[in-house]
Order: C-alpha cells, then sequence, then structure tokens
C-alpha cells in the first residue's frame, strides 16, 4: 500500500509541477489585441494557433491527473485503519486523573489569619459606583 501511495503522490507533484509551467506559458485572452498593434511577436514554438490547441489540452488532460490522484489520495487516507493517538479520539473514562502537580521543595501556603480584634473597614453605600446624573 505504501508503495501505490507513493506513486500516486509522486504522479499528483509532477503534474502539478507541469500545469504550474504550461499555464504559465499560455498567453492570456488580452495578448493577441497587444499582437495585431505590432508591440508583441506573434509567431510562437507552435504556430500562432497551434500553441493553444496544444497547451490548453495539455493543461486539461494534467488537470484530469491530478484530480484523479487527488481522489486517489483522498480514498488512501481514508481508508488506512486509524491508530488513536489523539487525546480527542480517546474516550475521557479511559483518560486518568491526576491530582495537581506540585513543585518539589515548595509548601502550600496557609490562609492568611483573620485578627478578631480588628474590625472590619466600612463599607460607604454607593461606593465603586459609576455616578449617574
Amino acid at each position: 500500500m505504501n508503495v501505490a501511495l507513493t506513486i500516486v503522490l509522486t504522479v499528483q507533484m509532477l503534474s502539478a509541477l507541469g500545469m504550474i509551467g504550461l499555464i504559465l506559458v499560455q498567453h492570456g485572452k488580452g495578448a493577441d489585441m497587444g499582437a495585431a498593434f505590432g508591440s508583441g511577436g506573434s509567431g510562437s514554438l507552435f504556430g500562432a494557433s497551434g500553441s493553444a490547441n496544444f497547451l490548453s489540452r495539455t493543461t486539461a488532460v494534467l488537470a484530469a491527473v491530478f484530480f484523479a490522484c487527488t481522489l486517489a489520495l483522498a480514498y488512501f487516507g481514508n481508508a488506512q485503519p486509524r491508530k488513536s493517538s489523539s487525546v480527542l479520539d480517546t474516550p475521557a473514562s479511559s483518560i486518568p486523573v491526576t491530582p495537581a502537580a506540585q513543585i518539589p521543595g515548595t509548601a502550600v501556603p496557609a490562609a492568611p489569619a483573620v485578627d478578631a480584634s480588628v474590625p472590619p473597614a466600612p463599607v460607604t453605600p454607593g461606593a465603586g459606583q459609576i455616578p449617574t446624573k
């Protein structure tokens, strides 16, 4: 299965690189108007009209190969049995619960002692509120 997966992945990468190259070589629709006024050379490697047909057909074939390889990779990725390597894949009941870890050499701080001889501070009504009109 790994050999087939590697072959499909290699074919997909090569078709993607081929499509990138062919798309960059092709002329846009607006390039013909500039060539009509003499600003660009209309001669090319494949001829005046042959380049559009050859390049566009080759791009379409590579796009179909890329799409088929993508579907094959999706199938291979979904067909493999998954190992439970994520916390999200395991049920909550099987995760061990441990108490909070304490740093070695530190003591748990005690709660501050309340002195009963000191009366609490008086509370002013409306303190801490935004005044309204």
